[in-house]
């Protein structure tokens, strides 16, 4: 239901969730970077230098955000 491009994060997140960070972020530690996790019921999105406070959204908004950036 989302698209979700990049590289599985291996940081230990408490929430259990797994992150990805987007394709178009650097590639290096010390860059920023954008990252998304998914659950069933809900897309989680979050700065990777500052994780928390992180982002959530409806699987259906997170898409209409994606449709109207494509």
């Amino acid at each position: 239901m989302t698209e979700q491009v990049g590289q599985a994060s291996p940081r230990t997140d408490p929430l259990g969730l797994t992150w990805v960070k987007s394709s178009a972020s650097g590639s290096g530690n010390d860059e920023n970077c954008v990252e998304t996790a998914t659950t069933p019921e809900r897309v989680f999105l979050r700065d990777s230098k500052f994780p928390r406070p992180l982002l959530s959204f409806t699987h259906e908004a997170w898409k209409a955000f994606l449709d109207s950036h494509s």
